[in-house]
């Protein structure tokens, strides 16, 4: 049974920010394109995990009455705190004395989740077609080699590589150009920027792991609008990281913990330091009383400027996170995952129906102030390669005196799989017992994301060597997969004195760590079926 092909002007992978943005924009520049998005969860939203302070920027360009669409930015910031945390004390650090950048006035507290369904639903009014639970798996190339389309993972497969009774060929979608919108590590976009050497003259990527939790608690713990962010405890001093407290409407709070992929120390569980931070007084305190109703872990991409690929090749282009447009410093994407999809928009508009030459994409990106503001943070994140106090004391300087206008730009050494040091070279870490009140297990923890994979299926998570996890990586890390996976998808298990690599991918959550950080990129992460992975609600 061969592959059905339907063909579009426009075709978007990605149902996030900027996936969405780019839709929405090509459609209000000319509606009669053709333009579809494919999205590899089960509904739009499903996929999505950010903290979220949101900066409306972006927005009011591409939907400059959105306050009159009954969109879900509701909560306005009207309280911000920065603490720096020791391990039972704090300190309350001014937010007039923090940069500009880490202000939050004029921003809201949403749910990222909620803000792209709704944008889904201004896609749809406007002609976009939209299709959730189609998993792009491979790019598709023209005879010269440019980007001519993507197609959809086949349906039906078994565990063995069989076709089952249920089998259903993936689907080509070919079009005039195709936008890569699929977030950070985008797994097509990894192969991009592999394929035409677009990171070329660019420093190594950076990323790092993002926790979230939702909790209600009690009426008095709360306050709406207020926005808390901490540095500190219990990370040491050269691990990079920091929390966020978000109090939303309805008594929720959102509480996250960031932690740069870059860590050194191979005994690290992110998860577990993420569960020891809520034991902190400051952090308890608020919750105690409270109920965890969501749980979810993201990468997200730190490197900034330096690290940002070249994000146009012959019939394609990059947007958002799959190419890096965070402003760590910000501690934000979202405003600027939208922007570069508005120009990407306008590039499309501007050369599709001539020559299809997209390189100007860059130039109108370099001319946006997503640019502008990308150039200001980027010495902010490679600052804290030399700690957590030296990392302070210069963003402060970079940040405040000079407004990121040093006439120098800092280098990223080493990719993330690069960092660890060997497990006997560095100290064990023991983490305290889960209570089950403030603390909690990864099982307990998945079960909160509704993750659910196909069981019959080929495993997604691929093995370069299967051999290597427990001949080399063990051997020299004592396995890291067992710690920097935030969902207990890798286990060490013996079986008759000897070890085995198990992997779990049925609790895959989709958050590409393992793809990013294990040391000898032996894993790749590549699409399950068709709407598995977890599916976030409010997150």
């Amino acid at each position: 049974m061969g592959r059905e092909s339907m063909e579009y002007d426009v075709v978007i992978i990605g149902g996030g920010p900027s996936g969405l943005a780019t839709a929405i924009k090509l459609k209000q520049l000319d509606s009669d394109l053709n333009v579809c998005l494919l999205e590899k969860a089960s509904e739009i939203g499903a996929h999505i995990l950010s903290g979220n302070v949101f900066e409306t920027k972006a927005l009011d360009e591409l939907l400059p009455n959105w306050k009159e669409l009954n969109s879900p930015i509701k909560t306005k910031v009207s309280k911000e705190k920065f603490l720096f945390l020791g391990k039972t004390k704090s300190l309350s650090w001014p937010t007039w004395l923090l940069p500009a950048v880490q202000q939050n006035h004029n921003n809201y507290i949403i749910s990222l989740a909620n803000l792209c369904r709704w944008l889904a639903e201004q896609a749809e009014l406007l002609g976009v077609e939209i299709f959730p639970g189609f998993p792009a798996s491979e790019i598709l190339y023209n005879d010269d080699g440019s980007v001519k389309g993507v197609a959809t993972q086949d349906m039906g497969i078994d565990k063995e590589g069989n076709q089952k009774d249920s089998f259903e060929p993936g689907i080509e979608l070919l079009g005039k150009v195709t936008v890569f919108a699929e977030g950070c590590r985008g797994h097509l976009g990894k192969q991009l920027i592999e394929k035409f050497n677009l990171s070329e003259g660019k420093d190594p990527q950076q990323y790092g792991i993002g926790f979230k939790e939702i909790w209600e608690v009690e009426e008095k713990n709360h306050e709406e609008g207020t926005v808390m962010h901490t540095a500190g405890w219990p990370l040491d001093n050269n691990t990079y990281g920091g929390s966020f407290m978000y109090h939303a409407e309805n008594k929720q709070v959102f509480l996250g913990y960031v932690i740069g992929l870059d860590y050194k120390n191979p005994h690290l569980s992110p998860y577990d330091e993420f569960q020891r931070f809520k034991t902190h007084p400051a952090i308890r305190k608020i919750i105690s009383g409270g109920k965890r109703i969501s749980y979810g872990a993201r990468a997200l991409i730190e490197g900034g400027l330096q690290s940002l690929p070249k994000m146009y090749m012959p019939g394609a282009l990059l947007v958002g996170c799959d190419a890096g447009t965070l402003n760590m410093p910000k501690i934000k994407g979202s405003h600027t995952a939208m922007k570069s999809g508005i120009i990407a928009a306008e590039t499309i508009i501007e050369n599709i129906k001539e020559n299809k030459d997209l390189s100007n994409y860059e130039e109108k990106f370099k001319n946006s102030w997503v640019y502008k503001e990308l150039h200001a943070a980027r010495n902010v994140k490679p600052s804290f390669s030399w700690g957590l106090i030296l990392g302070i004391i210069f963003t402060g300087i970079d940040q405040i005196l000079f407004k990121g206008k040093l006439p120098f730009t800092l280098k990223h050494k080493h990719a993330d799989h690069e960092t660890l040091k060997p497990a006997n070279e560095m100290p064990k870490i023991e983490y305290p017992k889960y209570d089950n009140v403030i603390t909690f297990d990864k099982t307990s923890s998945v079960y909160l994301t509704g993750t659910n994979h196909e069981d019959n299926q080929p495993v997604h998570l691929k093995l370069k060597d299967p051999n290597l996890p427990i001949s080399y990586t063990l051997e020299k890390f004592d396995e890291p997969a067992q710690r920097y996976c935030p969902a207990g998808v890798y286990e060490v298990q013996k079986e008759n004195d000897v070890n085995k690599f198990v992997i779990n991918s049925q609790n895959c959550i989709h958050c590409k760590t393992c793809d990013i950080k294990e040391p000898s990129q032996n894993i790749t992460w590549v699409t399950p079926e068709g709407s598995g992975g977890p599916k976030y609600g409010n997150m």
